[in-house]
């Protein structure tokens, strides 16, 4: 089984449309998948597959409700089905609060159970195990938001691997640079291992920086399965398709519209590298 979150300390880094065309590239390849958006912002994976309708509903069953023990109905009426094959568990804005939650949920455990530790970082693996996920499906793909907080604590425990997409830039050096403190940090914080399965560098141009940046990459240790070219525009679409960019280009979109996008032979081979990334991380798992 892939179980997998994607994450960078670096904004910018293209982390959710990583999450989104790895899901559909698994999907089309026969797994069954279930990606999960422990991000709080509005501009998340829950938009680009069209699923944030009930983001603001207070009154609306969430994940963070069956992190907590407090459910307002079943685990599997969380999950909504999306036109490009893949299943969602959309965000919610109960996880801006998510810590204050959990510790309230520990007080209540250990007023309960005096002298039990409340293990805030395993609510999100407990609920998946319990609701038989890791027999329903083939893949697990969590974007979690961009900074150190309980949604990455809860996703990393969870799936126990790191795909990393990074700039290839000044910044992205750095992100890199920090891959292997963020990685044994949080094996400490969590008592875990942890396991980078692929770095993903994205806006890759020919710039001489750039091909520095390239060179530095490929001397350390971590998986570089595919780059990503830059791609802005083919990106940035998806928000407005509200779908993967296998979407965007076989359905011609252009501002939301399709039908008005022209062949482009570079973004069908961008395509083709998230094909490359799922085969890549079915030989990791497998």
């Amino acid at each position: 089984m892939i179980t997998t979150t994607v994450y960078s300390e670096a904004g910018g880094t293209f982390k959710t449309t990583t999450v989104s065309n790895t899901a559909v590239a698994l999907s089309r390849q026969g797994y069954d998948v279930l990606a999960i958006d422990l991000d709080p912002q509005e501009g998340s994976l829950s938009y680009v597959f069209d699923v944030a309708d009930s983001r603001s509903d207070g009154e609306a069953d969430n994940l963070v409700l069956h992190m907590i023990d407090r459910p307002k109905g079943e685990f599997e009426d969380l999950i909504r089905t999306t036109e490009e094959g893949i299943n969602v568990i959309p965000a919610h804005n109960m996880l801006e609060d998510l810590t204050s939650f959990l510790n309230r949920a520990a007080e209540i455990e250990e007023m309960s159970n005096p002298g039990k530790e409340y293990e805030r970082y395993a609510q999100l693996h407990r609920v998946l195990r319990a609701n038989d996920v890791q027999n329903d499906y083939d893949a697990i793909l969590i974007d979690p938001q961009a900074t150190a907080s309980d949604a990455l604590y809860n996703a990393i425990y969870a799936t126990r691997t790191l795909v990393s997409p990074v700039e290839l830039s000044g910044k992205g050096k750095l992100s890199l640079d920090g891959l292997e403190d963020l990685v044994f940090n949080l094996e400490d914080h969590l008592d875990i291992g942890v396991g980078v399965v692929a770095v993903v560098p994205g806006n890759v141009g020919r710039t001489r920086a750039n091909k520095r940046y390239q060179e530095q990459l490929k001397a350390q240790e971590w998986p570089v399965p595919i780059m990503i070219g830059e791609r802005e525009s083919l990106m940035n679409e998806m928000w407005d398709a509200q779908g993967s960019a296998f979407k965007v280009v076989e359905q011609g979109y252009v501002d939301g519209v399709p039908g008005e996008r022209r062949d482009r032979p570079h973004e069908q081979e961008t395509l083709e590298k998230y094909e490359v990334l799922a085969e890549h991380l079915e030989m990791e798992f497998n």
